[in-house]
């Protein structure tokens, strides 16, 4: 999820390794040509694993920051994941693994169409116009 936009990537994988995690990688600078490319994660074995830091040595512009661990709060993911699974997988069942594929596609280009983006924290109160209490009639 990108924040400045709003825009999202999924990737609907059998299993969560390092192959798959380096194919949604390389999604995500495929999506993103150019500049530098910062993934904000947690500390999931395959995130760190040799093979995913071997692939990041070929890749320079993609840099890993981990959160604490037990501070998933931190993520902006989270917010999103929250929306996405209500949006995908809420009160469904699926026969097989292409109908969730199908559901993750669907909800990630609905969430997309009208992505914002995103601001870490609660916004600010609007502001409130004093009024007159009182008025005077002569």
């Amino acid at each position: 999820m990108r924040p400045a936009d709003g825009q999202a990537l999924t990737l609907t994988a059998s299993s969560r390794n390092s192959v798959f995690y380096q194919q949604f990688l390389q999604q995500v600078e495929d999506a993103n040509p150019t500049g530098q490319i910062w993934i904000v994660t947690d500390n999931l074995s395959s995130h760190n694993s040799v093979s995913t830091r071997t692939w990041l040595e070929d890749h320079p512009r993609i840099h890993h920051a981990f959160i604490p661990v037990g501070a998933c709060w931190l993520s902006l993911q989270e917010g999103w994941w929250r929306i996405f699974r209500k949006a995908a997988l809420a009160g469904r069942s699926f026969a097989n693994p292409d109908d969730i594929a199908y559901a993750t596609a669907l909800a990630t280009s609905q969430l997309n169409s009208r992505a914002k983006p995103w601001i870490w924290g609660s916004p600010a109160p609007p502001t409130r116009r004093l009024r007159r209490r009182y008025v005077h009639l002569v």
